[in-house]
Formats: structure tokens, C-alpha cells, sequence
């Protein structure tokens, strides 16, 4: 197996894009990278795309060589694939190509990831969102997913003492690092008082608790790493690619507060690059709720079971503290357009390990992690990012 590197990245701004259409924006940040990478056209081998709901959104489905073709590439008849995993669809679709490129299959192809979630009202989005988790054993009974999120939530309080204000100052960080980034969905700050007395969605979970939904494409350009300077004067290695699944139905997992799928693909990722949490200075966490943030990080093995709440009020996961997280806003205030999600998070590590991310850099940073989920944990896709140089 090849060793595979990020040779360019692109990304479209997040949020309520109601004057652009789906391919608009897909071809947008798939340009970006190209150009990024210092490469033509000429030079792909493929294109993988992750979408979680292109069908029900815009009515299109076969949407991969739908983008190839207003790219201007459908006479070359290249591979184009669309990957779908929920909201992991964006990360599923980098493993593809990370695959494709250490094979030897590919030289060079494109990953991208998009979603148009705001053409349709917020009811249909919020049924296409509860689509991730089990309908037979939840939704069919009223179960949504931000429902779902707050029985962990409501469990994890019992069990480990978590309060209503561990959770709220999830959201707080995520909309200061988003006021930073010139991409998010929502770059207004918010207070520790704003998010605890926002109108409920699902209790413990208010309105802030809650990650929008949003139209936004992501895309970036892999290679082999022994090539990669030819493209990139800093080449960012992809020192791990690690995909797990678990239980669709939140019940019939031993324990609600553990995502086992993330704790095996973190487990096998940090295996597959001879490192360990501890080395991690930048990472992006899954946090389309704000319980799913602090589960999150204790299941990547970044805390204790229990502790991600006090130590997040420590700061230990600020821009200066042991391990930056969700530099660029998160789902929360990024903006959470499924498919475009897990490629987006690479697209800010890897602006992170370049020395790139302007008014939200995270100093000395030579690791990042990136950690993609879809509905409540079936699955999970995680990646380790290294600066080579």
C-alpha cells in the first residue's frame, strides 16, 4: 500500500445558499482543490462524492457523474461514485479514496462532499435528518434524532454528573471559532446564558444545542505522498483511515453513552499510525448536538468516560489548550451539510497543519484528527492528518 497525501483542498461557505444549485457549489470546491494541488483536469483518475439525500432534496439521484459532466470531464468517461453513510457520508467517501490512491489504483482523484438541505422546508430536512437513525425500532415511533441525542444526554447527566451547562458551553466555543472562520454558517458568538435558556427542542437539548441545517460543498485532491511536493510545498500525510459501525438502534447498545463505533475506529486509527491520543493538537469532532461533542471526545480517548464536560470547562479544548477542537465551528456553527461534512473537517485540519487558518491558529500543530458520525453512531469514520516537513 501507497502512502497517500492531501495535495490541494476547496470549500464553499456553509449556510442558507438558496441562489445556488447543488452543482453549482459542487464543482465550486472541487475546482478549488484542483487548482489548490496545482493539478488539470487531465491528471484525475476519479472522483468520489459523498451526499447522504441528493433524492429526497433535489430530486436527483446518479448525482457523481452529474458533476463530472458540468465540470466539463464527462468525455473522459472517468469513474465518478457516489458514497452515502448519513451524516459520515462525506468521510465514508475520503476513506474510498484514500483506498483508491494507496492501491495503486488511482494517482490522483477528487473527494468531494455537498448537500442543498435548505431548498426544502426545516420539517422535510428534520424527516431526512431522523432517516440516519433505526425507523422500524425509533422513528416509526416518534423518535427523532435530536431526540435520541438527548436520551445520551439525559443518561450521561445520570450517570457522570454532566450538567446543563457542560453541554451549553459546547455550543459557546463552537460560535467563537465560528465568528472566525469567513465559511461558517453562523459566525455569531453566543453566551453561557443564551444556549441554557434557549427554547427546548428535546430536553436537556435547546435550539443551541442543535447544529443547523446547510447547504455546502467540501472537497479536497489525494495523491501518493512520494509525488506530493511536486503539488504542495507542506504535503499533509494521511497517517490513518479507520471506518466502524455499530447498532442502528440506540437500544440495543450495552451503553447508551459510549459509541462503540467510534471507539474502535479511533482504537484501529491510532494503531494504524503508531500514535496515540496525547499527540493530537487539532481535531474536528462530531457535534450536530452538543452531548454528541463530549461523547465524542471521550470516546476518540481524548478523556475519561465522564470527563469530557469538566474538562472542556478547563479548556482544554480551546485554541491554546492541549488539543484544539472543532477550529472551524463545527457542525454547530459551520454548518452541517451532511454529505460535506467529513471532508470539510479535513479541509480545516488540513489549512490547520499548513499554518493556513488564519485568526483561529492552533500553534505547533503537526497532527489532526477528524471524526465523522452518522445518525447516532452507526457509523463512524475517523482520519489522522500529519505534516510531513
Amino acid at each position: 500500500m501507497r502512502e497517500v497525501a492531501v495535495l490541494g483542498v476547496g470549500q464553499t461557505r456553509f449556510g442558507e445558499l438558496w441562489n445556488r444549485s447543488f452543482r453549482e457549489i459542487g464543482i465550486e470546491s472541487g475546482l478549488q482543490a484542483l487548482v489548490d494541488a496545482k493539478l488539470a483536469s487531465a491528471d484525475l483518475g476519479g472522483l468520489f462524492l459523498g451526499n447522504m439525500a441528493s433524492g429526497s432534496l433535489i430530486a436527483q439521484e446518479h448525482i457523481a457523474p452529474l458533476i463530472l459532466d458540468y465540470a466539463g470531464l464527462a468525455g473522459r468517461h472517468l469513474p465518478a461514485v457516489r458514497v452515502e453513510g448519513g451524516g459520515a457520508s462525506g468521510g465514508l467517501a475520503l476513506h474510498q479514496g484514500y483506498l483508491a490512491v494507496a492501491s495503486g489504483l488511482y494517482d490522483y482523484v477528487v473527494v468531494g462532499g455537498a448537500e442543498k438541505l435548505t431548498d426544502v422546508p426545516d420539517t422535510v430536512g428534520a424527516e431526512i435528518a431522523n432517516a440516519t437513525a433505526d425507523h422500524e425500532w425509533e422513528v416509526v415511533f416518534g423518535a427523532t434524532l435530536p431526540a435520541l441525542w438527548a436520551l445520551v444526554a439525559r443518561r450521561h447527566m445520570y450517570l457522570y454528573g454532566t450538567t446543563r451547562e457542560d453541554l451549553a458551553r459546547v455550543a459557546v466555543h463552537a460560535h467563537e471559532m465560528g465568528s472566525k472562520n469567513p465559511n461558517a454558517h453562523y459566525r455569531n458568538k453566543l453566551t453561557l446564558e443564551q444556549v441554557v435558556g434557549a427554547g427546548p427542542v428535546a430536553e436537556p437539548l435547546g435550539v443551541f444545542d442543535c447544529a443547523p441545517l446547510s447547504d455546502g460543498a467540501a472537497a479536497v485532491v489525494l495523491g501518493p505522498l512520494e509525488t506530493a511536493r511536486r503539488h504542495t510545498d507542506t504535503p499533509i500525510r494521511i497517517a490513518a483511515s479507520q471506518v466502524a459501525c455499530d447498532t442502528m438502534a440506540l437500544q440495543h447498545r450495552a451503553d447508551p453513552t459510549t459509541v462503540g463505533s467510534t471507539v474502535a475506529a479511533a482504537r484501529n486509527a491510532f494503531r494504524q499510525a503508531r500514535r496515540a491520543p496525547a499527540d493530537v493538537r487539532v481535531a474536528e469532532v462530531h457535534d450536530g448536538y452538543t452531548i454528541a461533542a463530549l461523547v465524542s471526545l471521550e470516546d476518540l480517548g481524548f478523556v475519561e468516560k465522564g470527563r469530557a464536560g469538566t474538562e472542556f470547562a478547563s479548556g482544554r479544548f480551546a485554541v491554546g489548550g492541549s488539543t484544539a477542537v472543532n477550529t472551524s465551528g463545527g457542525l454547530k456553527a459551520q454548518g452541517r451539510p451532511f454529505g460535506a461534512v467529513g471532508v470539510a473537517q479535513v479541509v480545516e485540519v488540513v489549512r490547520q497543519l499548513r499554518g493556513e487558518a488564519t485568526g483561529r491558529q492552533v500553534a505547533d500543530a503537526t497532527l489532526g484528527l477528524t471524526h465523522d458520525l452518522g445518525g447516532t453512531g452507526a457509523t463512524s469514520v475517523v482520519h489522522l492528518l500529519e505534516r510531513t516537513n
